[in-house]
């Protein structure tokens, strides 16, 4: 019996499921694309940028847990759910790591957390700064101000919440994909398509273009464009897409320049269509599987890009999660018997990265028309 008949749409959707690696990390990446959507929802620490320092309890172990003291702050400015939801809460709240409290007559006692667990001074705080007056019941006391707070992950070198630092640095790694990979082929498919279809004079002078960008070291071209736009969170994603419409270009160009004398297009050119109609209605549709291809592939360079810049301290800025910069952070950490805290950054990014990877792999074999289905 004849096998049914199929799109290659259909045909390149059955070959990637059977492909194990590419469907895993397909998964993965829709996992992680999830963590940076709701960041801040799972994030135990929601406040914004998860930057609630305790130095007190700087470098703890994954399930450190320790008593809070909360002082109420200032109330801040009304937020919307949108804001909460993307930017995280604006908390004003003091948290104190304590040992023990006491309550006296007018204000609270406690002793700061310490490893020993004894011998620090006392300290106090009135009761009119948890906006209490008169006697105060104990238990509802420490229901109300007093909580116990466990660090999954533990924490940084400042005391942060480690596991909300990397859920909300998920979203620096998604964003400078997206955005990047959005630029490069924005710029590529224009400047590969042009250079290609009309060939002569302009295809000369975008190879010129090409090549020029393609000599410079890409990390010392991202660096400049940097210093150049200046220090900052959409200066770096901008910087990296301009560095990497070439290898898009590139593909583009060989694309066009191998279909352009195809018999669909000699059809339109006899029916009188205009070239940048040819050129973007029909011959781009039909070159697209090789860009989706190398955009897997540049989604995770993007994501490497911005580390190594992170790293540096020239990308994302403090206090910004950035997975990069949680590297640079503590590398110094790995000969002080506390390798996790750049362990856990570094197999984030390295997980990442093979996900794209593999999952680029996985579209190539699956779009390739040519193989056996």
């Amino acid at each position: 019996m004849a096998e049914k008949s199929s799109s290659l749409t259909q045909l390149a959707l059955r070959k990637f499921k059977r492909n194990f690696w590419g469907v895993l990390s397909f998964i993965y990446i829709v996992l992680c694309g999830l963590v940076a959507l709701f960041a801040y929802v799972l994030a135990p620490d929601d406040t914004q940028n998860a930057n609630q320092m305790h130095l007190a309890i700087h470098s703890k172990k994954p399930g450190f847990t320790v008593k809070m003291l909360t002082v109420p702050g200032p109330d801040p400015a009304a937020q919307s759910f949108l804001s909460e939801f993307f930017l995280g809460e604006a908390n004003a709240d003091t948290e104190i790591p304590i040992n023990s409290i006491n309550l006296t007559e007018t204000e609270v006692e406690y002793v700061p957390y310490s490893d020993e667990g004894a011998g620090e001074l006392t300290k106090a705080i009135a009761y009119t700064d948890f906006g209490l007056q008169g006697q105060i019941d104990p238990s509802v006391f420490e229901k109300e101000f007093v909580s116990e707070k466990t660090f999954i992950l533990g924490t940084d070198k400042y005391g942060r919440d480690l596991l909300s630092r990397m859920l909300i640095g998920t979203r620096i790694s998604f964003s400078i994909g997206f955005v990047a990979v959005l630029i490069s082929l924005l710029i590529g498919i224009f400047m590969g398509a042009i250079g290609g279809y009309f060939g002569g004079k302009i295809d000369a002078l975008v190879m010129w273009i090409i090549n020029v960008t393609w000599s410079i070291p890409t990390l010392l071209l991202v660096i400049a464009i940097t210093l150049a736009l200046g220090k900052g969170f959409w200066q770096v994603f901008i910087a990296v897409g301009l560095t990497m419409w070439v290898e898009v270009a590139r593909v583009v160009r060989g694309q066009v320049l191998s279909v352009k004398e195809a018999q669909y297009v000699t059809a339109a050119r006899a029916l009188g269509y205009r070239d940048m109609r040819i050129l973007f209605r029909h011959i781009l549709p039909n070159i697209l599987a090789p860009v989706i291809v190398i955009s897997a592939a540049n989604f995770a360079s993007a994501i490497l890009i911005e580390s190594g810049l992170s790293f540096l301290g020239i990308g994302a800025q403090p206090p910004i999660p950035s997975w990069g910069a949680m590297i640079k952070d503590h590398y110094s950490y790995i000969i002080l018997g506390k390798a996790y805290l750049a362990i856990i950054p570094g197999l984030a990014i390295m997980s990442l990265v093979m996900a794209f990877m593999l999952m680029g792999n996985a579209l190539r074999d699956a779009l390739d028309v040519k193989g056996t289905n």
